[in-house]
């Protein structure tokens, strides 16, 4: 009786403390998503189900136990298209799609890929706590985004509300909330002589706390119990002793350099043909190649690696500073974190110009929109400002940027007669002139 007459708040807390009395976790507030709540996003989410590659054979899991989660490592668009109708690989070879449960875009809109009650073909190679081919007993959920990029605030509380949806329909708790990162394992290869963890940086961004979860578990089972190798890297963002190291594994980019070498990259598709390789000087090659023509230990500085490219590599080509976005090619992949700054300036196909920090988003970009990554301007060419003027001398530079009426960009070593520039002509300049 006593009980009955303490106040909400009290009771709240003496629960919470027997929890932690006997080694629970307390709900954590952030969880406590209304019915309403959760009835609205029920109801919007959208159903993806229809483009469901027909050729996919539908399974009815016996068991869920986990619920995976996944960074697509591709723009919104591409991601639909892969996880539905399938993966397409340069040597011909495809897969049927089915590659997962649900789709969370950058602003939060939540598609439904395939029924949950099927089973979706998206955690491979997989191993947790002794269970292996984690496909067969979890749901799949993609983030739309980038392992090494920062995921929104509109998709941890879009992925807050469908796990807790999830959790309550199959009675789970948070600890079966996990990462691809996590689960994932690869075979022996050339880093590795044993059953290893690492085979993808999956997720390995994705903050739980943001999601409203409790803590992880605090050691990865399988490596305890002898049956794979640890990575050092993943070790130290899900078990450190110490505060959880997420915010280090979104400093990093995809690019190369002395501490993030191509295996932190991509994983175990450092030498696919879907992996892409673009050197700083322009040249393209695909991971298949990089032995043969170039050298694992010879890959320079700064080459950016963009992953799941299946597209011609003519797309890919670097055109000096003027980047292009293309199919799987976001303003991310090409400017890392300087995507949404105000020196990375974005020429639409419309003709409208637009600098980072007016993007909100880099799926808001179509194919074809241009960019330059670290100018100041633009500044217009007049009667009374010439280029000299403008750009000084380095107005001739390759690195001096022209934005002609006709939409064309070209750098100064590419324009043959300056006086007879239009009016109307925009230059922009590097940032660190």
């Amino acid at each position: 009786m006593q009980w009955l007459r303490l106040d909400f708040r009290k009771r709240l807390l003496l629960a919470a403390l027997c929890c932690l009395a006997i080694g629970l976790t307390a709900p954590s507030p952030l969880t406590a998503f209304s019915m309403a709540e959760r009835d609205r996003f029920q109801r919007a989410i959208i159903d993806y189900r229809p483009r469901l590659n027909p050729e996919y054979k539908k399974i009815e899991r016996k068991h869920t136990r986990y619920l995976i989660v996944h960074t697509s490592e591709l723009g919104l668009d591409t991601t639909l298209r892969v996880v539905s109708k399938g993966k397409q690989f340069r040597n011909g070879r495809r897969t049927d799609g089915g590659h997962t449960h649900y789709v969370i875009a950058r602003d939060g809109s939540t598609y439904r890929i395939l029924d949950k009650k099927w089973t979706a073909d998206h955690a491979g190679t997989s191993m947790w706590d002794g269970r292996s081919d984690l496909s067969q007993m979890s749901i799949g959920i993609e983030l739309v985004g980038y392992h090494y990029a920062p995921i929104t605030d509109k998709q941890y509380r879009s992925i807050g509300l469908l796990l807790r949806i999830l959790q309550d329909a199959y009675g789970l708790d948070d600890r079966a909330v996990l990462t691809h990162s996590q689960v994932a394992f690869g075979r022996p290869n050339r880093w590795h002589k044993r059953d290893h963890r690492g085979r993808k940086r999956c997720a390995k961004n994705f903050d739980r706390a943001k999601a409203g979860l409790g803590p992880t578990w605090h050691y990865d089972p399988d490596v305890r119990a002898g049956r794979l190798v640890a990575d050092a890297q993943l070790a130290e963002v899900f078990y450190s002793p110490g505060p959880r190291a997420i915010a280090s594994a979104v400093e990093e980019t995809n690019l190369i350099s002395k501490h993030n070498t191509a295996w932190l990259i991509a994983g175990e598709d450092f030498d696919s043909s879907a992996t892409v390789y673009q050197f700083p000087d322009g040249r393209v090659f695909t991971g298949d190649q990089i032995t043969e023509q170039v050298g694992w230990n010879r890959i320079p500085a700064k080459t950016v690696v963009l992953l799941n490219q299946s597209g011609s590599l003519a797309e890919l080509k670097d055109d000096g500073p003027v980047k292009t976005i293309a199919d799987g090619i976001t303003a991310w992949s090409l400017a890392g974190r300087s995507y949404n700054h105000h020196t990375t300036i974005y020429f639409l196909p419309s003709g409208r110009i637009k600098n980072g920090s007016m993007i909100s988003d880099w799926d808001d970009l179509p194919v074809s929109t241009r960019l330059i990554i670290g100018y100041n301007g633009p500044f217009p060419v007049s009667k009374d400002r010439s280029a000299y003027r403008i750009a000084g001398a380095r107005f001739k530079d390759p690195q001096t940027i022209y934005y002609l009426p006709s939409k064309e960009l070209l750098g100064g070593s590419r324009i043959e007669d300056f006086s007879r520039l239009q009016a109307g002509t925009l230059v922009f300049v590097p940032a660190a002139l």
